[in-house]
């Protein structure tokens, strides 16, 4: 266990270090922060921080720099998550509350995160699986052919065409709209099958149960397709200001983030909704070894449906980007409540 002195010169020196991008030397330290101990103290403290791996010398004659060890404690024991300004919290609200429709919201939150965090920013679409049902609609586009409108209490919108078996009147589209809704609406995807399996037998006339078969085996297609695990990436241009903090070279950096793959797998599961922080070799993709992930969870309603975060240099100011984080995802979450 480290004590709290140098626990304290590893925090100056990863705030430097971000700060300047500069190696940092212990006379430096002295004189930037109030460490109340000596140069030659703090030269002792930094040599244990090299040697159990929290710091190193990138040259000879240089300072020093933290490894992905010291930047993991600093995450975990030292920063604490920078909470944003009132000017950036009401351009948050202004840059968001204008969103017309889902796509619009996550476009958005993409661009607005890559602004405030100067990193790559990804947000998830809502998954489906994780979604519940706000309303289902069905019109009528010709005797025999319906239309059916799935929309998610995170407002997405899923629409199909039904070629029905048989010419299906008005009055009983609207029974059967008003069945369907008053079982499945504020209900898990998961629980709607064993809601709806028997719809068909409450239909007295064979032919109106044939369509009802079809609608509802239409419904449940939607509700399983496996096509929702949908990405939007942004700022990818925004790493050509940290080329140096690639010691090999920048490309793998963006093949990886062209793998969809890979970029779910660096936000982790939506379940796993609270603060994840990656950093260097802890990503399992070698093209990303040099950088970090900030994620977080995203929904209404307290639960998590889908992950947002950036992924940038592990020279990063956790503590902002953490915030920053965090607060577009509360916004989304209630913006995503109210629509």
């Amino acid at each position: 266990m480290l004590s709290e002195r140098r626990l304290e010169v590893l925090r100056a020196i990863v705030q430097d270090y971000v700060g300047t991008e500069e190696p940092v030397g212990s006379k430096a330290l002295t004189e930037r922060h109030k460490l109340g101990v000596s140069p030659a103290t703090v030269r002792n403290d930094m040599a244990v921080l090299e040697e159990e791996g929290f710091i190193a010398q990138p040259h000879t004659s240089a300072g020093r720099i933290p490894t992905d060890k010291g930047y993991r404690l600093f995450v975990d024991r030292l920063a604490g998550v920078k909470p944003l300004s009132t000017p950036e919290r009401r351009a948050i609200h202004n840059f968001l509350d204008g969103a017309v429709d889902l796509d619009d919201v996550v476009g958005r939150t993409v661009r607005l995160l890559a602004q405030l965090t100067r990193q790559v920013a990804v947000v998830q679409y809502p998954s489906l699986t994780r979604s519940t049902v706000r309303h289902v609609e069905l019109l009528s586009l010709a005797p025999a052919r319906l239309m059916l409108v799935l929309i998610t209490d995170t407002g997405r919108v899923e629409q199909r065409v039904i070629d029905c078996p048989a010419p299906f009147g008005e009055t009983s589209l609207a029974d059967l709209r008003a069945r369907l809704n008053s079982r499945v609406v504020g209900r898990r995807f998961a629980d709607v099958p064993q809601l709806v399996q028997d719809l068909p037998e409450s239909f007295e006339e064979t032919e109106d149960r044939a369509t009802v078969t079809t609608v509802l085996a239409t419904l449940l297609e939607t509700l399983v397709e496996e096509h929702e695990e949908r990405l939007m990436i942004g700022g990818t241009a925004n790493l050509t200001r940290f080329g140096h903090d690639f010691p090999l070279m920048i490309r793998p950096v963006l093949e990886a983030l062209e793998e969809q793959v890979v970029l779910l797998k660096l936000l982790g599961e939506a379940k796993e909704s609270g603060m994840t922080v990656r950093i260097g070799h802890e990503n399992a993709h070698e093209g990303l070894s040099s950088t970090s992930v900030v994620s977080v969870g995203y929904g209404s309603g307290g639960e998590a449906v889908a992950k947002l975060g950036v992924v940038g240099p592990t020279r990063m100011d956790y503590p902002g980007t953490m915030g920053a984080v965090r607060a577009v995802a509360r916004y989304v979450g209630q913006i995503l409540a109210e629509s």
